[in-house]
């Protein structure tokens, strides 16, 4: 059995020029679907219009299978998402 911790999925993508609301409010909606509920969750933005979605998922272990928001349309973003998943060491 493998030990359990609070691991952070981060999910970043840049909007194809000038539609940077749009990909936030996808990013929003997509983050509320989720097939599970994480015990917290937050939508950031940055500019170049970037969004960041970071949720976390307590009790996981770093390799579980966690929900995770999908890729969006290729013409609503400028690069494919990147992912990152993180352990809490605190």
């Amino acid at each position: 059995m493998s030990a359990t911790t609070v691991v952070v999925l981060m999910w970043e993508a840049r909007a194809a020029d000038g539609r940077g609301g749009e990909l936030l409010e996808w990013a929003r909606a997509r983050a509320a679907e989720l097939s599970r509920a994480p015990a917290r969750r937050e939508l950031l933005r940055a500019p170049q219009d970037r969004v960041l979605v970071m949720t976390w998922w307590p009790d996981a272990a770093y390799g579980d299978d966690l929900p995770e928001l999908p890729e969006p349309a290729a013409g609503l973003i400028t690069r494919p998402v990147h992912r990152w998943r993180f352990e809490a060491v605190d």
